[in-house]
Parts: C-alpha cells; structure tokens; sequence
C-alpha cells in the first residue's frame, strides 16, 4: 500500500516558462536515464528480493521516492508549458513563441496532453521498460543500480546547464544531489554485504572450480594494429583477491572453424544445400522441370 501528500518533495517553480525546455525534461521523465526507469527497476528488484529484508525496505523506499521525482518533474514540464500557443495563429501573434511551436516544441504536449508531461522521452518516445534491470541478485542489482544513478545525474546535470531559469536551475540541483546519495547508497549496500571484492565475481554463490579458470584473469587484445592498452586491468592482482592480471596480445584459437551440416528437406533450402543433385530432383515423375 501506498500513501500520498499532496505536498511536492522540493519546490518546483518557473520563471520563465520554455516549451522546448518542457520537451527536454521529458527525458528525465521517460528516458532510459529518467526517473521512470529507476522508479520500477527499483520496484521490481524489492519484489523480487530475497534474504536481508532491510535491502528489500530500502529499495520500496527509493523506488517511492522517485515517483516523487516523476510528479515534481511532471509539474515543471507543466509549468514549462504555460502560455504555450494552442493555434498557429496565437504562434503568429507571439513571434518568440513560434520558434517554439515550430521548432522546439513537442506537438504532443498540445495534441495529446492539453500542456502537460507525459510517459515519453525528449523524442516522444514512450518509456517501454526494457531497460528495468531486476535480476534478484542484489550484488548485480546494486550495481546496475549506480549506473542507473550516474547516467541519471549526467542528465540532470545537462539539463541544469541548458537553461538559464533560476527555479529550474533550483530544482535540478535537488535531484543533481538525490543522485548523489543514491550513488552512495548502492555502493553501501556493497560495502554492508562484505565489500565489492567479496562478491565479485557476480554471482559468488557459483563454485568457482566449475569455470575454467585459466581464462578467469587475462585481459585479451584483439586489435590488429594497436597493442592492448596498459593499465590495472592487465597487471596485479584481480579484484576479487583470487587471481592475478594478465595480459595476452594476441588470442588463443582454440575452437574450430564453425562449419555446419546439410540442410534438412522441406527446410527451404536450395537442393545443392540439402545434398540432392539438380538432374534428380528435376526428372522425377510429375515434378520434372524442362526448359523451353
């Protein structure tokens, strides 16, 4: 069960309003960065959440918070959209305005919306939950997690730099540094598990004796005009603490050269695919093909 203020979680005022502002909110709301992206991966990682229920609470509670986010983010791109011309000749009398409709504008929020956001990205795109990571291996979530927060603070942050509206600039800010917890946050849900080397590698449920453990720790080139590039990840000792950073230069071909059978009959192949001669399956009977 869920409950509602009728508060907003941080204050959420315009300016100045910008209709193409309100179009490049919108993928803070329905892109993959957006905050409905977040709002159900972290919904669906707590449903499926098993073990340490104190992760499971933690989860229910950003997830709620962040359609928190979605309703702030809905407001600005309503307030974006007040005074926006509904008629090509209210754009007319406007001349700033007619970039707007114009150029800048998305049509929907006039067609579809009546001035108000929708569940769409920057291109009108609707947000179709193919990027909701919920594994139910918390190490994974977690990380897919913080990834799910740095793209989402490079967003904001963009979005902070592309407007000049103090209250818009006010309200980022907010969710710049929500961001920044929520960074936090999943990293310290790590560090509370034992720390990322002790659940790397991803699952650590896995016996690592069943994998071949001679390709666990190589970092492999397979440029053809450039040496591997050097650093931590070729060299010392991995991240888990159970193997040792190697490089190789050029890699093992171990596999053979992939080569498949013929074709099966009735598969709709071409008959030299299938094994039969043209002649044989030309002359035969009634299904004899002849040249004119």
């Amino acid at each position: 069960m869920f409950h509602h203020s009728s508060k907003l979680q941080y204050p959420v005022r315009v300016e100045k309003p910008d209709p193409e502002f309100a179009m490049l909110l919108q993928q803070a709301i329905g892109g993959v960065e957006g905050e409905i992206r977040v709002a159900m991966q972290y919904f669906f990682q707590a449903m499926g959440a098993r073990g340490d229920a104190r992760i499971k609470d933690l989860l229910i509670s950003t997830a709620t918070e962040e359609l928190a986010h979605i309703e702030m983010l809905g407001h600005a791109v309503a307030l974006n959209l007040e005074g926006a011309p509904l008629s090509y000749q209210e754009a007319s009398a406007k001349d700033p305005v007619v970039n707007a409709i114009l150029g800048g504008m998305n049509p929907r929020h006039v067609l579809s919306s009546g001035l108000a956001a929708l569940p769409v990205n920057a291109n009108g795109v609707p947000f179709d939950m193919s990027h909701v990571y919920a594994s139910g291996n918390v190490a994974a979530d977690m990380l897919a997690n913080v990834t799910a927060e740095a793209t989402g603070r490079v967003l904001a942050t963009r979005l902070y730099n592309l407007t000049e509206d103090k209250g818009m600039k006010d309200f980022l800010s907010f969710l710049i540094a929500r961001d920044t917890m929520h960074q936090q946050q999943w990293l310290a849900v790590i560090e509370d598990m034992g720390g990322l080397s002790a659940s790397l590698p991803i699952p650590n449920s896995f016996p690592q004796e069943q994998e071949a453990n001679e390709h666990s720790y190589y970092c492999l080139n397979t440029s053809l005009d450039k040496p591997l590039p050097q650093g931590r990840w070729c060299d010392g000792p991995s991240f888990d603490g159970k193997g040792q950073f190697t490089a190789k230069e050029q890699p093992d071909l171990l596999g053979e050269e992939p080569m498949l059978g013929k074709a099966r009959p009735g598969s709709g192949a071409q008959a030299e695919q299938i094994g039969t001669s043209m002649s044989s399956t030309t002359s035969s009977g009634n299904d004899s093909v002849t040249g004119s």
